[in-house]
C-alpha cells in the first residue's frame, strides 16, 4: 500500500464529524445549566420551531383558527439544547461536504491544466516536425 494513496482528507472530515457529537452533547449539557444560555439561545429557537410544528399539524388536521400554548420552561430548555445540538452536528457534516467538494473540484482543474498543457506540448511538436518536413522536402 502506498502511503501517498491514503485520503488524508477524507480521515480527517470523517474525524470532524466524529467530534461533533460529543462537542453537541457538552453543548446540550450547558445549554441545560446555565440560565443565560438557555433562557436566550435555547428557548427561543424551540418555541418557534413547536409554534411551527403545532401550527403545521393543526392546518392539516383542519384547526384553523386554535392558537398554540407554548412549552414550558423545562421542556422548550430540553427541545433547544437538542436543536442546537443537531444544527451543530449538520452544520459539521455540511461544512465537511462543502469542502470535500471544493477538494475534489480542485483536483479536477489541475486535472484539465495538467491535460491543456501535454495537448498545447503535442502541438507544438507537431508543428515542430512540420517545419522539419517541409525543409527536408525543401532540399
Amino acid at each position: 500500500m502506498v502511503a501517498g494513496a491514503f485520503p488524508l482528507a477524507k480521515l480527517l472530515t470523517l474525524g470532524a464529524r466524529q467530534l461533533s457529537r460529543p462537542l453537541a452533547a457538552r453543548i446540550k449539557a450547558g445549554a441545560r445549566a446555565s440560565p443565560f444560555f438557555r433562557t436566550y439561545i435555547c428557548l427561543p429557537p424551540a418555541q418557534l420551531y413547536h409554534w411551527v410544528e403545532m401550527r403545521t399539524k393543526m392546518r392539516l388536521l383542519g384547526f384553523r383558527g386554535a392558537s398554540v400554548k407554548p412549552l414550558n420552561e423545562e421542556a422548550a430548555a430540553e427541545l433547544g439544547a437538542e436543536l442546537l445540538g443537531e444544527a451543530l452536528v449538520f452544520g459539521v457534516g455540511g461544512l465537511c461536504l462543502y469542502l470535500e467538494y471544493l477538494r475534489q473540484a480542485g483536483q479536477g482543474r489541475r486535472r484539465e491544466e495538467h491535460l491543456d498543457r501535454a495537448l498545447a506540448e503535442l502541438r507544438e511538436h507537431l508543428e515542430e516536425l512540420r517545419r522539419d518536413l517541409e525543409a527536408l522536402r525543401g532540399r
